[in-house]
Parts: structure tokens; C-alpha cells; sequence
């Protein structure tokens, strides 16, 4: 019998293809199965050298995996994710966790109550870049982290809409679609949420959607963020444009994060710390250092701490209970900007109702 960790991957797209390439190329990591509704892609499973499935019960019970991937569309990870539970199968969901927060909280409950373990795909946490910074900013390297300022600013051709015209509708504009990636990691530098202040600009190509939206986040810690995304504008301000962690996109030398704290500055993903000479003092000279880091392809690392997750070395980086929280806050920032009002998050990192603003 094999001593690799069997995993399954459900969902055979761009993402769940490089799952499915990451555990294939890990020594350690079996590629037990594929599964998908549609015919051609689990030829194409075949074709790697793996058996393929159209359901994900019957590929639980045909072949009984050590562990699966989800990475297919956020609206099926709400049945999957319980199926998979209720089968007692350690599960990485791709992010967002679900579509919506209750879900989530369904989810996450469902797994604490069967004792599973529940991962969530936010892989930015598993990159070596951030990593480094995050050692930095624990060190002390910034002081307290006083305010955050996040770009996320890309231009989507007409053409990545008309393949899926559902990318057009309302609820799958760029808040939905792309903020969550940066919201988990604002999170993990700044801590829980407490308000969200935000305001979106209608789609100028005539969708029913955003194109275009910025929001103020307010931390416990007493952190403020503002975060700008926007699916229609030219720059190279964005993580995929930045961290050269998909080959798929164009690599720049730019950053798109400045954390600025009471001692020091830390731009990202350039890594580099800006601090005085002495004492933080505006008339002293200010100079830079480079943070050293690992270069390893995060989705790498992220399968394998899967595999030492469901071997029982490790707990979960990223849990169900972190997934839910930054999808919370983003359905605060689609809240807020749909009424114009500040929403309050509460400590368990429930969004308050519509209209109701921050005391």
C-alpha cells in the first residue's frame, strides 16, 4: 500500500488543474482522483494518468482518499463541502469559502461538530513574500501598524466576460470576485474588522454589476486600511501583477501594499522596510532594507501543509472559521456600499443588518 498522501480534486479548471499538477509533482502526494461534470475535462484527467469521476459520492466511494480539493464554482462549496464532512474527508476549499457568510458558518459548524478538518485556499498566506513580512511585523519592524493602504487595479478584456455572462450580473463584480484575496490578507496583518466604510461605481461597459470600488476598514487593533479594486482600470498595482505567482500574468517591480506603522514602513510585495536612521523623526534620513524570503510556489506549500494537516502534524493555517470572517467582511463592503452607511462587524465577525451604522 501506498505511504503517499492520497488527494482527490474536484473540479477540473485553471485552478483545480494546478492542484492536481502540484500534487503530481510532489513525491510524498498521490493524485488519487478527478472530479467533473463535464465529459472533455475528465478526459483530460485521464490523460494525466489519473481515474476520473462525474460525482463526488461516488468518487468518496469508489476510491476513498486521504483527503480532497475543492476547486470548483463558490456556489457548489456549500453541498460539496457537507458531503465531503459527512464522509469524514479533511476538505481544502477554494476561496471564497461560499457564496455567502451564512453558508460558511454552516459549513465551518458542520466540521467543528464532525471533528474534520476544514482549510480554506487563501494561498497568498503560504507565499514566502508574505510570510517574511508578517515575521517582520511581529518583530517589531513597523511598530504598530498604523494605517494600510491596498491597490488592487487590473483591466479584465471583454472577452473574460463573454465567455461566462454570468461575470456580468449583479453580486459578480470585482467586491465579490477578487477583494476576498486581500481582504484575508489584510486581516492577517492587521487583525478583526470592526467597520467597513465603502463606495462602488456602476460597471462604465453597461453591466449589472460593480466595476470599480474603495472602502475604509476599521481594525480593533485601531488600524485603519483603505482598499481600491477595480476590474477595469490599466495599472500594475495589483498581487497578480506584483508577486509573480502565476506565470499566467505579466510580472511588474511594483508594489500594491503600503503598511505604514509608529516606527517604520513596509511596502509589499518588494519587501522592502523603510525606517530613520535614529528615532522617527521627519528631518532625519530615512533608508531602506530588503527582507529576505523563499521563492517556493505557495500553492506547493499550501498542498503540502494540507497533507501534514490530514496526517495530524499540523493544524490548519487558514480554517474554515478565518475564511468565513474575511468572506464576512466582504459582504460588509457590498453592504456599505449599496446603502452608504458604515456597518459595524461584531466581535464574532457577524455583519450587522442593513442601514445600521457604527455607534
Amino acid at each position: 500500500m501506498s505511504s503517499r498522501t492520497r488527494i482527490a480534486v474536484v473540479g477540473f479548471g485553471l485552478i483545480g488543474r494546478r492542484h492536481a499538477e502540484v500534487i503530481r509533482r510532489a513525491p510524498d502526494l498521490e493524485l488519487s482522483a478527478v472530479v467533473d461534470l463535464d465529459q472533455d475535462s475528465r478526459a483530460a484527467a485521464v490523460a494525466m494518468g489519473t481515474t476520473a469521476y462525474a460525482d463526488l459520492p461516488g468518487m468518496i466511494k469508489a476510491e476513498v482518499p486521504d483527503g480532497i480539493v475543492l476547486a470548483t464554482p463558490t456556489p457548489q462549496h456549500i453541498a460539496q463541502g457537507l458531503t465531503c464532512i459527512e464522509a469524514g474527508q479533511p476538505v481544502l476549499i477554494e476561496k471564497p469559502i461560499t457564496v455567502t457568510s451564512n453558508d460558511a458558518r454552516v459549513l465551518t459548524e458542520a466540521a467543528e461538530a464532525a471533528g474534520v478538518p476544514l482549510l480554506v485556499g487563501h494561498h497568498r498566506r503560504h507565499n514566502g513574500m508574505v510570510q517574511a513580512a508578517k515575521a517582520a511585523v511581529d518583530a517589531g519592524a513597523v511598530g504598530e501598524i498604523r494605517a494600510v493602504q491596498a491597490t488592487c487595479w487590473f483591466y479584465k478584456p471583454d472577452r473574460y466576460f463573454e465567455v461566462a455572462p454570468w461575470r456580468t450580473k449583479r453580486g459578480a463584480g470585482p467586491i465579490s470576485v477578487n477583494l476576498v484575496h486581500d481582504v484575508d490578507l489584510l486581516r492577517h496583518f492587521c487583525g478583526e474588522v470592526n467597520s467597513v466604510q465603502a463606495v462602488a461605481v456602476p460597471s462604465r461597459r453597461g453591466f449589472d454589476n460593480e466595476d470599480l470600488a474603495t472602502a475604509v476598514l476599521r481594525f480593533a487593533s485601531g488600524a485603519v486600511a483603505t482598499i481600491s479594486v477595480s476590474d477595469s482600470i490599466v495599472a500594475p498595482w495589483s498581487w497578480e501583477l506584483t508577486a509573480r505567482e502565476n506565470p499566467a500574468y505579466p510580472a511588474t517591480s511594483e508594489s500594491c501594499y503600503l503598511i505604514g506603522g509608529s516606527e517604520g514602513g513596509l511596502s509589499m510585495p518588494d519587501l522592502r522596510v523603510w525606517r530613520h536612521d535614529a528615532e522617527p523623526d521627519w528631518w532625519t534620513p530615512i533608508a531602506a532594507r530588503n527582507l529576505k524570503c523563499r521563492m517556493d510556489d505557495p500553492l506547493a506549500v499550501q498542498m503540502a501543509h494540507f497533507a501534514r494537516v490530514i496526517s495530524g502534524e499540523e493544524a490548519p493555517l487558514v480554517t474554515g472559521l478565518e475564511g468565513l470572517k474575511s468572506l464576512e467582511v466582504v459582504e460588509a463592503v457590498a453592504l456599505s456600499s449599496e446603502t452608504g452607511r458604515e456597518v459595524r462587524i461584531e466581535s464574532s465577525g457577524s455583519a450587522l443588518g442593513a442601514g445600521k451604522s457604527a455607534a
